[in-house]
């Protein structure tokens, strides 16, 4: 897009399907009653628009285009979010990511720490995309790869732990040194003639401060900037709580004269334990987070690492990736297939199960087709690939749990628009709270108003609400992939509630998953142990599942 054209409010977008220059005059019709559109050039040539005009929506343009029969060209990008920390960010950065012209749509997942976004190819909108969410306060990197992705997830969540132990050390002295009085007061007494209360301060001023300076300090780094912004989320919440119990009991310490007479008490304890809490919540959150991408991951491994494959008439042992279409890939006996393709010469039984559910290992010879990640039996083949990378089979279902993974349910929406407005709420409660104590409640009235008003910044918290939906879909769909069920589309858990019927189309989805011998009928004069021993023999060195079936029952 040209200077120009930005400045005059324009967007460029790939149109499929434009043949000849009426499929242009329809195009251009179509693109012309969108709301906000005052002209529209397409081109034949390239295949593309121009669009000009003002508050003109990404979205409103594909429908009108899919409508008239060109369907806009759109591609889906996978975001890896930084800074994602509760429900009420979520909406936050949909709706920045939705100002960017060229996006059609944009969906946030808390639970994987993703965002999935529907760009208009050929608009540019990539960069301003990646501009947009880092003004936003949650920048964000494409993602490469699942096994990346896991890998960052378990170094943030080794990270958060860290966080978490080294608070825990720090806050643990406070919180005995203040609440040990409270729970038993002789030991009160003793740190009175021991050390004495100022010095149980000091020490508990010098421990909290290490806590939120260091382990605590990811909450008022997001948290602080995401107020001034006007936009603030939970980060917000904990900064003000234990900022505001930190700054009172720094006051009652060092300048105890400026406060009103008996309201000098310190709140050290509540700052250090608030900050150690949340990030035990995280890490729990990690946790959890990395256990419903386990399926993922076990579907990754099911690759192929290495593939034999015939170069100049040389077999080289060649990294998956550098296989390209129309290789030829020897296969020796046990291994996993690299990619799909088509057997050139050779018989042997492969091990499907992994793509179609069935048991039985299926025969293959010349022109037979191979899937990728699938088991060869005892036979050797030789096979030309067809399908590599991203275009397997496999790699297609990794990508279709995935999208199921981070898939939002219409539930969720609702959810959404709550958490949006839930932390402003929240904030404005703590301060009415901090009023009315400070009106009515008994001397001193102050303390006792600071308390309250940290409780309800700390305990209200929107992060369950947001969290459960993703979460549940994760652990559903990643238990179900587990157990050789996969759903295409998110939504269709939520639609499972109405479900009165279930259909099976084959008898292995319900049993064992292998024959089992039942019944022996012998012909009279024979002896049952003696004819299957007999027949056991026979097939003991078979591969085929009945003669597997024999043998066992043997």
């Amino acid at each position: 897009m040209t200077h120009q054209d930005e400045k005059l409010g324009g967007m460029r977008l790939q149109i499929s399907r434009l043949s000849c220059g009426s499929c242009v005059g329809r195009a251009e019709n179509a693109l012309g009653s969108v709301p906000g559109v005052s002209t529209a050039e397409v081109n034949l040539a390239t295949e593309s628009a121009l669009v000009r005009g003002q508050g003109i929506k990404a979205g409103a343009l594909v429908a009108a285009l899919e409508q008239a029969g060109y369907p806009a060209v759109t591609q889906a990008v996978q975001l890896e979010v930084e800074n994602l920390s509760c429900a009420s960010c979520v909406q936050r950065l949909e709706t920045a990511l939705l100002g960017v012209p060229g996006v059609v749509r944009a969906q946030v997942n808390l639970a994987t720490g993703r965002a999935e976004v529907e760009l208009l190819s050929g608009s540019g909108a990539r960069d301003d995309m990646l501009r947009a969410a880092d003004i936003a306060g949650y920048p964000v990197h494409l993602v490469k790869s699942g096994e990346d992705a896991a890998d960052r997830q378990s170094a943030a969540a080794d990270q958060l732990w860290s966080s978490f132990m080294l608070a825990a050390m720090l806050t643990l002295p406070v919180f005995v040194l203040e609440m040990g009085s409270h729970a038993l007061p002789a030991f009160h007494m003793w740190i009175e003639n021991s050390i004495g209360t100022q010095t149980s301060r000091l020490i508990q001023f010098a421990l909290t401060t290490a806590v939120l300076v260091w382990p605590g300090r990811q909450f008022f780094l997001l948290g602080v900037p995401a107020l001034l912004k006007g936009a603030p989320d939970m980060n917000s919440l904990v900064a003000l709580g234990a900022g505001a119990a930190w700054v009172f009991s720094v006051v009652s310490t060092f300048l105890p004269g400026i406060l009103p007479s008996g309201s000098a008490a310190v709140y050290f304890e509540a700052a250090a334990v608030i900050v150690t809490l949340i990030l035990l919540g995280r890490c729990l959150e990690a946790r959890a987070k990395g256990r419903t991408g386990e399926a993922i991951r076990k579907l990754i491994g099911l690759r192929a690492k290495t593939a034999r494959v015939e170069r100049d008439g040389q077999l080289l042992e060649l990294p998956v990736e550098d296989v390209v279409v129309g290789d030829l890939l020897h296969l020796r006996p046990g291994e996993k297939i690299a990619v799909d393709g088509v057997v050139t010469s050779g018989t042997s039984y492969v091990d499907e199960s992994m793509i179609s559910g069935e048991p039985i290992p299926v025969l293959k010879s010349d022109g037979a087709p191979l899937v990728g990640g699938t088991v060869n039996g005892t036979g050797a083949l030789v096979f030309r690939a067809e399908k590599v990378g991203a275009d397997t089979a496999l790699a297609q279902i990794i990508r279709m749990v995935e999208r199921a993974q981070a898939a939002r349910l219409p539930i969720q929406d609702a959810v959404n628009r709550v958490t949006l407005w839930f932390v402003p709420a929240v904030m404005a409660a703590a301060a009415l709270t901090v009023a009315l104590w400070l009106i009515f409640g008994p001397d001193p009235a102050l303390g006792y108003a600071l308390v309250a008003g940290v409780a309800v910044l700390i305990i209200a918290c929107p992060c369950a609400m947001g969290l459960a939906t993703p979460t549940s879909i994760m652990v559903g769909t990643g238990r179900a992939a587990e157990l050789g069920v996969l759903f295409r589309k998110g939504d269709a858990l939520q639609s499972l509630q109405g479900v009165e019927v279930v259909a099976l189309d084959k008898t292995g989805t319900l049993t064992e998953g292998r024959p089992e011998l039942s019944d022996l009928k012998l012909a009279p004069g024979f002896d049952e142990p003696d004819v299957l021993r007999l027949v056991a023999a026979v097939e003991e060195r078979s591969e085929h599942p009945i003669a597997a079936a024999i043998v066992r029952a043997a």
